[in-house]
């Protein structure tokens, strides 16, 4: 009575079992299994008693199969026997799908059969691949956002840093505003009152019928007229520079030509005795750059060595043309550049300790050494109070824009 309450009991336990279970015999046919399994597999009881169990497997465990079970009753080499794996099954109806697989080896009435318990893993793996999907579209939000922070980051820095840039360039706007306000009240005051002396004395003279004084008064007149306009030139220079509307225009021309004229001009414009000796070196005698930019540079230098430079002095003026380059140089024989000054030559407003009462904006130096880097070329100084300054311009001539046309 026992012994049937207990088969009725494992019957039980066996036909309402969530996993599947399946019986086979030493020849791998099937000898029953429980609803789950059916279920699991899409098949009725009847279409798969006597059945050999490979037809629940897809290849290549279909083929290899009977092989494996063969190899086992002949060697006692266990491959799932006793343990559990996870293998692939084949529904009734094509689709394949995973499962966990224990089998054990059960002795019944002088018979071997084998037992495999089946856990359907198709829903953990769906599980598992939707949490795999939805971690790597985690991982790409995460980097895509991480990627926006860095952009936003890199913006923020960037917008910083022309904050500061800008910041900056207010700061030394306002400290040029400054120079310009202190250097203009100075520079133009200076002109405009010998102006003013020289028309009251003007005047005085004409009463007298003393025509001397009246010329030499005119001269004064002429030469402060001469400053204020180099002053207010400087001013647009450095405004045109400053707008970025200032561009090199090349052409080729005879720098031989072109240097005795200005050597010409500038000579009329010299203190008593000075002298401005220009000489050539080199075959050539054509270069190919900005004649305008050029003429400027030359000009402000030898004015800073009529001015700089003592009555009775040599202003040498030099142009060379050799394989490489043309080289441009003005020395002359005046106080020179104080060796704690030199540093700071080209900055705008900026003049040496030791030029005293000479008048000058400090911005000639500045404008020269733009217009020349505009056209590609060095500008280079050597000075001491014994000797002078000498200021050299140098240009290649292999530049792309200096190719002769």
């Amino acid at each position: 009575m026992w012994i049937m309450e207990s088969t009725k009991l494992l019957h039980a336990i066996i036909e309402t079992a969530i996993d599947g279970i399946i019986t086979i015999d030493n020849r791998g046919r099937i000898e029953s299994m429980n609803p789950s399994a059916l279920k699991i597999f899409g098949y009725d009881a009847e279409e798969l008693m006597g059945r050999n169990i490979s037809v629940l497997m897809p290849e290549p465990d279909k083929t290899r199969h009977d092989g494996y079970l063969l190899h086992y009753q002949d060697t006692g080499e266990k491959k799932i026997i006793g343990k559990g794996r996870e293998v692939r099954g084949l529904r009734k109806d094509g689709t394949q799908f995973p499962f966990r697989l224990a089998v054990s080896e059960v002795q019944y009435q002088d018979r071997v059969i084998y037992t495999g318990f089946i856990h359907d893993l198709s829903k953990e793996k769906e599980a598992e691949e939707f949490l795999k999907k939805y971690t790597i579209e985690l991982e790409k939000l995460v980097e895509n956002r991480t990627k926006s922070l860095k952009k936003m980051l890199h913006e923020l820095e960037r917008a910083k840093e022309e904050a500061n840039i800008s910041l900056e360039k207010e700061k030394y706007l306002n400290r040029m505003k400054s120079r310009f306000v202190s250097m203009a009240s100075h520079e133009f005051r200076t002109p405009l009152s010998s102006m003013q002396l020289s028309a009251v004395l003007i005047e005085k003279y004409l009463q007298t019928s003393d025509t001397v004084q009246v010329l030499k008064h005119l001269h004064k007149i002429k030469t402060a007229i001469g400053s204020l306009n180099g002053i207010l030139n400087d001013f647009l220079s450095l405004e045109k520079l400053e707008a970025g509307i200032v561009s090199p225009h090349y052409d080729v021309f005879d720098i031989i030509k072109f240097s005795e004229e200005l050597t010409e001009e500038m000579q009329l414009i010299t203190k008593e005795d000075q002298i401005i000796i220009y000489q050539h070196a080199g075959s050539e005698n054509n270069v190919n750059l900005d004649q305008n930019l050029l003429r400027n540079c030359l000009m402000n230098l030898l004015s800073n060595a009529i001015k700089y430079s003592g009555e009775h002095t040599l202003i040498e003026f030099s142009t060379e043309i050799n394989e490489d380059q043309y080289v441009l140089s003005v020395k002359d024989n005046g106080i020179g550049i104080p060796k704690e000054d030199q540093s700071g030559l080209f900055q705008p407003f900026f003049r040496a300790h030791n030029t005293g009462n000479i008048p000058g904006t400090g911005l000639g130096l500045n404008i020269v050494q733009r217009y020349v880097n505009l056209m590609d070329g060095k500008i280079h100084f050597e000075s001491n109070s014994s000797q002078g300054t000498e200021f050299t311009l140098s240009f290649q001539k292999s530049s792309v824009n200096n190719t002769p046309i």
